[in-house]
């Protein structure tokens, strides 16, 4: 645990029903009260704000236990009069509030009742946000500031801009116009409004300026600065708030004020210097406000000269002091340096002058003066160079330092309440631009993993205890699994860089280890595979031999840790010094216990060290002494932020209906199939509806016409053709409304019954089909999956979404067979849960690919895996062939047709084919039912299928018989024309590759193995048409985004289909974020007697017939699911009358499977468990 912070016990229920706020709440607002509920009273808002919120500095369990009791709902808003409402009344309703959105729950519905007093009280609001201190203070504020945030994120120069920007005139000139014609009061509150942003500005300037260079300062005016900055970086993310708000903000010039104030000097000012950066990213971020399209970097070098040039014609005309300055190129005078150089010499009155040229400051007549620091900052961060976004993000090291790991302000602690700001970036807006919206993926992926890293640093090295001992040396008093003591460190190259980069292209070193441990855990260090990702880190204890490490306690300081760098595994060392290659032979047996491993160093990483090397600090790599690895499920960040920032580097195309809806702009339902033009009219449903009843069921809002009035054939599958999209006319004046009624009686659906082609003979011949009864709901999900566009499937669980999306899959491959649908999940095990309902449906299972591992745990006796589906490949041509060879015996044809499937095309088409052709032309000819089965030129070959093959009865009969005979001779030929490839390729790299980009049509893979191997699928041309995510809800928003890029160029594609599946109902959002376990030991996650008890109750359910398959026991906890597996090992599990439950594993696990019977164990924590 990092940081001091202690986290008290969570309170007990008899505390929360004796404390004051929970007994006023049965009195005057709680709805399931059995007290007499007394009047409103205005006081008691007075008492419980002053008492229990401001008194508490609005303590966070007193304000929940004010959310928890509906305070907000049933009490302050149904109370709420916007003509005689209090202070006290406003800021309490912020307050319930800011607590909703720090709860992560709904928080405006409550305003959906008496809507028309909203207004009054935002405008409440605002006029206390601006009020001075004698009014208001500022911890006060800080509340309001959050308020506004929350509302913001659901939400000068006017002649120079005018002039730049012709059709804002226009509308400048229309607002002038009405502002003519309203009342003062009117005027008024319109100039309130417009000035706000201004007013509030200054507001801030007021506080900022307020603290001291040295000496205490208030941590409350220090807070609200925070919060203000946190303000000012959402209104400049959002694309329709900075198109007017930038120019504002500008004119402002508060990023430099903020920069030079004393706040940003101080060390309490580290996270508002930390927030500063980010509104001076966003400031200048390479946008167009007015198009909203994103600008490349030859744009923004463009807008750079522009700026400066424009100066130099302004200092060559008027200011002969700058002749220098305007006659020099570009190039020259663009950096800091050089323009301190030219412009620090001037006095400050001549820095005016520059300043009011370029609209920046008033005229240097006017009252308002200037310090020569800021007019100086203010010239140079106007006209200075700018780094490229993208060549930042380039040079950026992906692996985190000590100096981000145990930053509180960017990767919060597990304690982290959600009352203070981070400087992190939201996802809970709308995004600029794709760019944007990667970036700030990208940061948070990158944070998100740093604080798992911190975790596993602080575990093992804490584990480690790094000990000052007597002679002044370090020693290790523990050890840890995933950590060793390095023995030697050493840099061994170091690449020239590459054209354009200024850092190495490759820098390796070697680490050596000794690994006196126990076989198993040697084992494990051995097998550190290529890419694996550890970290070398520098410890300098402090405390003594025996010093005893208390969790409680700052963990840097405790151990002493200085330095960490992330590192790549390139391979273990042979005793000739050789990195040891991973490959089908054995790894050769090392001596002794002494390993070296050959490393990948970040390159920008020690670009960055060196540099510091050079002017004179410690060189990093020669101090470390700890090696730490990671357990590889959990190791594999670097390479999907490697991902991330190989989009950033490429044109990233999206499909025009999609690009809108993920950067969130426009109408969010534009994006569904009812919305587009490109609908599909007639879709074939295949096997979707078991009759015709089943049909008519699901769509109860159309009438149904069948093409045929025979009952016997309305049997499935159908064919079902939708009414044409309306046209979208308005309702004309003369309309009655019998005739609009009898335009909805039109919409009909017409149905067609078909019958599915004969496949052959043979049992294993028959289609597969689908045995669930679908409900309405379902068949609208399943119809819109298959048409264009995005479609989402949301329930609660056991809802059949997964059926629901297997039955899309089976009927988008019936439908369009030349299209290719890539199916991700969230986890290995619900990626086989649909695969093995996919493989019960009628889809071929050559057109099947399972890609990534996690696939042995498929309950299936066949292998999906790229390798396994080559080897079926080989196995099933030679199965073909041998039936080639037997068909070749048949007909009496000599040679050798089955060596090759060349020579079997060959056959086909000269023996097969030709006597086919003869065959049916003189059936056909003679239509006699008898001839059919007598000159049926195959009788031999299907002598091996259930006879007889023809009844005789009917000449159509055994026609379609003959037919379906032929069907299957087809069938064999077609697949040994598609597996011909494999003969041509000989290596098996070869053949998965034309198995992933040609012969597959449903291709699977999780979304970690989609962000890991994107760079491999681009380079082999894997393309796809469909995409469908499994459980998306439990996916992080860039993982759902990085598989919708696995090719290079989407091209037009004929649909689009992202399918969310959340465990639970949910209102707002999905959830993103992993359950965090406060407290881990494993008392406070298991309890014996509710194992004991459920386990005993699983022995009764079987002693009175109940089948043990039938049941499976669920628990929250691994570690308690651990121990009723090791109950029923004691008690029952080998008992043949009893035995064991069908599953015994977390609901986690579970998600997704379904049984007759669960038998839930819960287990109470001692601390409440957060989200973080």
């Amino acid at each position: 645990m990092s940081g001091s912070k202690k986290h008290g016990a969570a309170p007990t229920v008899e505390q929360i029903n004796a404390d004051v706020l929970t007994q006023l709440a049965s009195l005057y607002w709680a709805p399931h009260s059995t007290l007499p509920r007394k009047s409103y009273d205005p006081k008691v808002i007075e008492d419980i704000y002053k008492k229990e919120l401001l008194g508490s500095k609005f303590a966070i369990r007193r304000v929940m236990l004010l959310e928890f009791s509906q305070y907000l709902e049933n009490y302050l808003w149904p109370n709420f009069n916007p003509e005689q409402t209090s202070q006290a009344h406003c800021l309490s309703i912020a307050v319930m509030i800011n607590e909703k959105f720090r709860e992560k729950v709904p928080a405006w519905q409550v305003f959906k009742k008496n809507p028309d007093h909203f207004p009054a009280f935002f405008r409440k609001v605002l006029d206390l946000s601006v009020a001075d201190e004698s009014t208001i203070s500022i911890r006060e504020q800080s509340v309001l500031m959050s308020f506004i945030i929350h509302c913001f994120n659901s939400l000068g120069r006017l002649e120079q801009e005018l002039k730049t920007h012709p059709k804002y005139k226009k509308f400048w000139g229309i607002i002038k116009k009405n502002d003519s014609k309203a009342d003062d009061k009117a005027l008024a509150r319109l100039n309130f409004e417009r000035r706000f942003v201004a007013k509030i500005i200054d507001h801030f300037f007021t506080i900022l300026n307020s603290i001291p260079e040295k000496g205490e300062v208030s941590m409350q005016k220090v807070h609200y600065c925070e919060r203000f900055l946190e303000l000012l970086i959402d209104m400049e993310s959002l694309l329709p708030a900075r198109r007017f708000f930038n120019t504002v903000l500008d004119n402002a010039h508060l990023v430099v004020k903020c920069r030079m104030s004393n706040l940003s000097q101080r060390k309490e000012g580290r996270l508002f210097n930390q927030l500063l950066n980010v509104l001076k990213f966003y400031a200048g971020f390479e946008i167009d406000e007015r198009s909203g399209e994103a600008l490349t970097d030859h744009d923004m070098t463009n807008i750079h000269y522009d700026r400066i040039t424009s100066l130099q014609r302004g200092a060559f005309k008027y200011f002969p002091e700058l002749k220098k300055f305007s006659m020099a190129n570009v190039g020259s005078i663009d950096t800091r340096d050089k323009l301190l150089a030219h412009f620090e010499p001037l006095s400050t009155e001549k820095l005016h002058e520059i300043a009011a040229y370029l609209n920046l400051v008033p005229p240097f007549e006017s009252d308002e003066k200037f310090e020569k620091e800021f007019l100086l900052e203010l010239l140079v961060s106007r006209h200075e160079r700018r780094a490229s976004q993208l060549q930042e993000l380039n040079e950026m090291p992906l692996y985190p330092t000590e100096e981000v790991l145990w930053d509180e302000n960017i990767v919060p602690t597990q304690f982290f309440s959600g009352e203070d700001c981070l400087a992190l970036p939201k996802l809970n807006l709308q995004f600029l631009t794709l760019h944007d919206y990667l970036l700030r993926n990208f940061n948070l992926f990158r944070l998100e993993s740093t604080y798992e890293i911190r975790q596993d640093v602080e575990d093992s090295v804490s584990r480690l205890k790094p000990w000052l001992a007597e002679d002044g040396n370090m020693v290790f008093g523990g050890w840890a699994r995933m950590a060793l003591p390095i023995t030697t460190f050493s840099v061994v190259e170091v690449a020239k860089p590459n054209i354009g980069e200024n850092h190495p292209s490759q820098v390796r070193a070697d680490i050596t280890v000794v690994l006196n441990l126990r076989s198993e855990i040697r084992t494990e260090w051995e097998g550190l595979r290529k890419h694996d990702v550890a970290f070398v880190i520098t410890v300098r204890p402090t405390r003594q031999y025996g010093t005893k490490y208390k969790e409680k306690e700052p963990f840097i300081q405790q151990v002493g840790l200085t330095y960490i760098r992330g590192c790549e595994i390139e391979g273990l060392l042979d005793d000739s010094g050789n990195v040891i290659e991973e490959g089908i032979e054995p790894r050769p047996e090392l001596k002794g216990q002494t390993r070296t491993y050959r490393v990948w160093l970040d390159p920008n990483q020690y670009q960055q060290d060196m540099a510091k090397t050079a002017t004179g600090d410690e060189d990093v790599y020669e101090t470390f002494n700890i090696i730490m690895r990671r357990k590889p499920k959990e190791n594999n960040f670097k390479a999907v932020l490697e991902t991330i920032r190989d989009l950033m580097n490429t044109e990233c195309v999206v499909p025009d209906w999609l690009h809108d809806i993920i950067l969130g702009y426009g109408d969010p339902g534009a994006a569904h199939y009812s919305k587009m033009d490109s609908a599909v009219s007639t879709l074939d449903f295949v096997d979707t509806f078991l009759n015709v009843h089943h049909l008519k069921s699901s769509f109860p809002e159309y009438e149904i016409k069948v093409t045929t009035e025979d009952p016997a054939s309305q049997k499935p599958p159908f064919k079902v053709t939708f009414p044409a999209k309306k046209s979208g006319k308005k309702r004309k004046k003369g309309d009655t409304d019998d005739k609009v009624a009898e335009e909805k009686q039109k919409l009909q659906l017409v149905v067609e019954p078909y019958s599915i082609p004969n496949r052959g003979p043979y049992p294993f011949n028959q289609p597969k089909k689908n045995a669930i009864h679908f409900t309405p709901t379902q068949i609208e999900a399943i119809k819109a999956g298959m048409q264009p566009g995005l479609t989402m499937v949301v329930g609660p669980p056991g809802t059949g979404k997964t059926d629901v999306a297997v039955q899309i899959i089976s009927n988008i491959y019936h439908n369009f067979p030349d299209q290719r649908t890539l199916i991700v999940t969230h986890s290995n095990q619900a990626l086989n849960q649909l695969f093995e309902k996919i493989i019960a449906l009628d889809i071929d299972e050559r057109h099947l690919l399972r890609l990534g591992h996690g696939e042995e745990a498929l309950e299936t006796e066949k292998d999906f895996s790229r390798y396994g589906r080559v080897n079926f490949v080989l196995a099933r041509r030679l199965e073909l062939l041998k039936e080639v060879a037997r068909l070749q015996e048949s007909l009496g044809v000599p040679g050798d047709v089955s060596y090759t499937c060349e020579t079997a095309g060959h056959f086909f088409l000269y023996q097969v084919l030709s006597r086919w052709e003869k065959y049916t032309s003189k059936i056909k000819s003679s239509r006699d039912v008898k001839n059919i089965q007598e000159d049926f030129p195959f009788e031999q070959f299907f002598s091996n299928a259930p006879q007889p093959i023809f009844h005789g009865k009917s000449y159509e009969e055994d026609m379609d018989i003959a037919e379906g005979c032929f069907r299957h001779l087809r069938k064999i030929f077609t697949e040994l024309e598609e597996f011909r490839a494999f003969e041509l390729l000989r290596s098996g790299a070869d053949r998965s590759k034309y198995l992933l980009i040609k012969e597959a049509k449903i291709i699977a893979m999780t979304c970690t193995h989609a962000a890991l191997k994107r760079r491999d699928l681009v380079d082999v041309g894997f393309k796809y048409d469909n995409i469908l995510m499994e459980e998306s809800a439990q996916i992080l928003e860039i993982e759902t985004f990085i598989p919708l890029l696995l090719q290079i160029e989407v091209e037009k594609m004929l649909k689009e289909m992202k399918r969310a599946q959340q465990r639970e109902v949910e209102d707002t959002k999905a959830l993103e974020d992993m359950i965090h376990q406060v407290e881990t030991n494993l008392e406070l996650t298991t309890n014996l007697a509710e194992a004991e008890y459920v386990v005993a109750l699983f022995m009764f359910m079987r002693l009175i017939g109940y089948p043990a398959d039938k049941i499976s026991i669920l628990t929250t906890y691994n570690g308690q699911k651990h121990l009723i597996r090791d109950v029923i090992n004691q008690r029952c599990g080998n008992n043949p009358l009893i035995g064991r439950p069908s599953k015994v594993t977390t609901v986690d696990r579970f998600q997704g499977q379904q049984n007759d019977y669960i038998l839930l164990s819960l287990v109470r924590t001692k601390a409440v468990g957060h989200l973080r």
